[in-house]
């Protein structure tokens, strides 16, 4: 998502294994943390009583971008 607003479609290159071992040794990462690192559902958390300072995606993307646009973090 860009600070731009969201989009109904995905965005982004397709990835093909080629592609992902070569960030990966870019990133000095392995490629299967790339590929299982791209959504993060914090459901456990949740479960388990963890909060979070903004509760939806859309809230904290918003808070992203207005927080980019006046120079902050």
């Amino acid at each position: 998502m860009s600070c731009a607003g969201p989009r109904a479609y995905p965005s982004g290159l397709p990835a093909t294994k080629l592609t992902l071992e070569v960030g990966a040794i870019l990133m000095r990462t392995e490629s299967e943390l790339i590929l299982k690192s791209r959504r993060v559902i914090p459901g456990v958390l949740l479960g388990r009583g963890s909060s979070f300072h903004v509760p939806d995606w859309p809230t904290a993307a918003r808070q992203l971008c207005a927080d980019r646009r006046s120079g902050g973090r």
